[in-house]
């Protein structure tokens, strides 16, 4: 079955690709279709030898309000990436494979992605949102973006790509983690999240313009200085920290679930002020 168009691929300049979000309607919530089809767009920027760098954008006002919990299961046409057969295992088994394969793994593979891709960030990122631009290397964003992962409320410790305290430093990221409260473009500026912050009419040529700068570099030169920042990160432990989180977030789903027989607790629901949604699938 084709799987419905849930992104764009384009090359607005000569060695740069860019992929962009195109569910601008529904606040570009993510489901397993855009997931995998953002997949796909990386891997033809990969497997071009001239491209040099990605963009990630997004239409609409909003980049990213994270999961599109009634439709996550929805996974006709996607070839899964990892373990099938071990997805379909009742109990937290299946459900700790399935996160593995479609949050975790496909963020991570994204995070060692061979070649730099800039986030063209706009309104709000939230929870999952953060997903797609924290793996990215360079961050541009409108002077309308905020920045939110408000599961805690959910009784989670986070979304599954558990990069805060890299990415806001330990204490903000304990409160961005702890009251929910957003984190303002110019906040995650000053934290050194976002490389740049300029007004929404000169978002999109302003990482036009980095990409550009950056498509003028050889390209393996670009991936050896990737794979050392990188590294670094790694000698800092942030594998095994993002590991050991994503392993402490399926105790919340199994608590939740001996609580509330569902994944998420649903009075969090309540407390975020968000419309009655489906709570038995994970969010």
């Amino acid at each position: 079955m084709e799987s419905p168009e849930r992104v764009r691929y384009d090359v607005p300049s000569e060695g740069v690709a860019r992929v962009t979000l195109a569910r601008g309607d529904e606040w570009n919530q993510q489901d397993m279709h855009m997931l995998y089809q953002i997949d796909a767009a990386y891997l033809r920027a990969a497997a071009d030898p001239a491209i040099k760098v990605v963009i990630l954008a997004a239409d609409g006002d909003h980049f990213s309000y994270g999961h599109d919990i009634g439709a996550l299961f929805s996974s006709d046409g996607i070839v899964p990436r990892g373990f099938p057969t071990i997805v379909e295992t009742p109990g937290v088994e299946g459900t700790m494979a399935w996160e593995e394969e479609v949050f975790l793994g496909l963020c991570w593979r994204w995070r060692n992605f061979p070649k730099p891709i800039i986030a063209q960030v706009q309104g709000a990122v939230m929870s999952g949102g953060l997903m797609l631009i924290w793996p990215t290397d360079i961050i541009v964003a409108s002077d309308t973006a905020i920045f939110a992962d408000p599961v805690v409320a959910l009784g989670l410790n986070g979304v599954e790509l558990f990069f805060h305290p890299w990415e806001l430093g330990p204490r903000r990221a304990k409160e961005m983690l702890f009251t929910g409260d957003p984190v303002s473009a110019a906040d995650a500026h000053r934290l050194g999240m976002v490389n740049h912050v300029v007004p929404l009419e000169e978002l999109e040529a302003k990482t036009l313009e980095i990409a550009q700068k950056i498509a003028l570099r050889p390209s393996f030169g670009l991936k050896l200085a990737k794979q050392s920042v990188n590294a670094a990160l790694d000698a800092q432990g942030q594998e095994a920290a993002v590991k050991s989180a994503f392993a402490l977030q399926q105790v919340g789903h199994a608590h939740n679930r001996l609580i509330s027989d569902q994944y998420i607790d649903p009075a969090g629901l309540v407390l975020l002020g968000s419309p009655p949604l489906d709570a038995s699938v994970p969010f």
